[in-house]
């Protein structure tokens, strides 16, 4: 077993914080109430912020490290189909599409919840059901990102969800990194 630290402490918290603010509005809080709207602004805020550490954090935190080109999607894809064991230091090239995902919706359903606080768009039928899809949207997303975790996790045998909270990935001596 190999223990590589690739999480920074940053990560691991915009993550765990993002994904209680996302579940928060989406399950628990009153679409209606204030505290809807100032956890949504904690979540834009959120995102802004790795935005931000994306350009200047650390090395598997910045975006240039993992934002992946079409080769390295298919590679991936590749590895899948014929069940080739290797894991990525960082994301895997599919896992940074669905960060990018994820970040883009987040700051979309942000947007058209603000949009829907403001005398122009209140009331506005295209702005709300816009703001309803997004939602949805990142719904489905985030329960492809958990299967996809859990499935990568297994097919590699690197617990990722651990990785998430402790930033170290323990990587089995029959995989291959990918750096």
């Amino acid at each position: 077993m190999t223990k590589i630290k690739v999480w920074d402490p940053f990560v691991r918290v915009f993550h765990w914080s993002l994904v209680i603010g996302f579940a928060a509005n989406a399950l628990f809080v009153d679409d209606d109430s204030k505290l809807h709207e100032w956890v949504g602004y904690a979540v834009v805020a959120l995102v802004l912020a790795r935005i931000l550490w994306g350009l200047v954090g650390p090395h598997t935190a910045r975006f240039a490290s993992f934002l992946p080109g079409p080769a390295a999607v298919m590679e991936q894809v590749t590895d899948i189909a014929t069940q080739r064991r290797r894991t990525h230091l960082g994301h895997t090239p599919l896992g940074a599409l669905m960060i990018v995902n994820l970040m883009a919706t987040m700051l979309a359903i942000g947007a058209t919840g603000y949009m829907m606080t403001t005398n122009m768009f209140w009331g506005v039928d295209w702005v709300e059901d816009t703001h309803e899809a997004l939602v949805i949207w990142a719904e489905i997303s985030v329960v492809l990102h958990i299967v996809a975790v859990v499935w990568e996790s297994w097919r590699t045998g690197v617990n990722l969800p651990r990785a998430m909270v402790t930033g170290i990935k323990t990587i089995p001596d029959n995989v291959n990194l990918v750096r």
